[in-house]
């Protein structure tokens, strides 16, 4: 291989799921450890790796899908090796032990299929309105790979007594046991950054982490319920 090649070459496997770069995932394939990952984000793999989309137990879940949250899934399953990205987005791996993670869907890049996962209502937004009121959420044992549209900040709620804010467009996931509630700033009309929607924050409060991206998604995730 050309010496200058050779750097981005594949490093020996040492866990299931594996950064390739910041922008790429790589998952060693077993036989009976299957992988629930969005459709389309295969780019690359090496060895018998087989995939099917929207699968039953995804096609039963995404009935709940109607806000547009949802993220198409397809099952991969074989041995080999297989790498998946997002449009040049981070990504960001957790391995949870017997723990559970509420990940925005358009954020939701793969996970083990093992894990027991759902669509979930945000509690604590009943005055708002759009897509925001709902989330993935992931939980048991095992491998998690989540999205970024640059590099996050992952900030711990837990450190001290205040409530955390986030802009609801760059939230990615949180920890489920949080609790959540909207929080509408100054007038209906007043901009505190790029648009109108940044009017509202989402404010979390105890012992659990969330997960920040440095870009805003477009979708206008909340807003006020008329």
């Amino acid at each position: 291989m050309n010496q200058q090649l050779a750097g981005f070459a594949p490093t020996p496997v040492t866990a299931r799921m594996e950064n390739h770069g910041s922008k790429m995932l790589k998952v060693a394939m077993q036989t009976g450890q299957d992988l629930l990952a969005r459709t389309g984000s295969m780019v690359a793999y090496e060895g018998f790796v087989q995939y099917e989309p929207n699968p039953p137990a995804v096609r039963q879940i995404a009935r709940d899908w109607i806000t547009g949250e949802g993220a198409p899934l397809m099952k991969c399953s074989g041995d080999g090796l297989l790498y998946l990205a997002d449009y040049g987005a981070d990504v960001v791996i957790i391995n949870l032990d017997n723990d559970a993670l509420s990940v925005n869907g358009s954020n939701l890049l793969a996970f083990d299929a093992n894990l027991t996962w759902g669509v979930e209502r945000v509690k604590g937004m009943a005055k708002f309105a759009g897509q925001g009121l709902w989330n993935i959420q992931v939980s048991g044992s095992g491998w998690v790979a989540i999205t970024s549209r640059g590099t996050p900040i992952v900030v711990d709620c837990g450190r001290g007594e205040d409530e955390t804010y986030v802009d609801p467009d760059a939230l990615v996931a949180w920890s489920p046991n949080l609790k959540v509630k909207g929080k509408r700033s100054f007038k209906a009309g007043s901009l505190i950054g790029r648009g109108s929607g940044e009017a509202y924050q989402m404010a979390f409060s105890g012992q659990g982490i969330v997960v920040v991206q440095p870009s805003e998604d477009s979708t206008d995730r909340l807003r006020i319920r008329n």
